[in-house]
């Protein structure tokens, strides 16, 4: 994916939750219009890319609520 690390985050609505979160990485979007993804358990496991638009939508659905039970 990349030579440079990548600066890796987790959502500050996640809390102290077990640690059951994704992590997202932005270093890509500008340079590729990807958003890594990775399970922050297994940091060493495998990363997703999905693309920064598909990234973006579902950003904003799950503000929305549109994900919601």
């Amino acid at each position: 994916m990349t030579t440079q690390p990548l600066h890796w985050f987790k959502s500050s609505y996640s809390g102290n939750n077990g640690g059951s979160c994704v992590e997202v990485a932005a270093d890509l979007v500008a340079s590729r219009g990807v958003v890594p993804v990775r399970d922050s358990k297994c940091v060493a496991g495998p990363v997703l890319t999905v693309a920064s638009s598909a990234f973006a939508g579902f950003v904003a659905g799950v503000k929305s609520g549109e994900f919601s039970a």
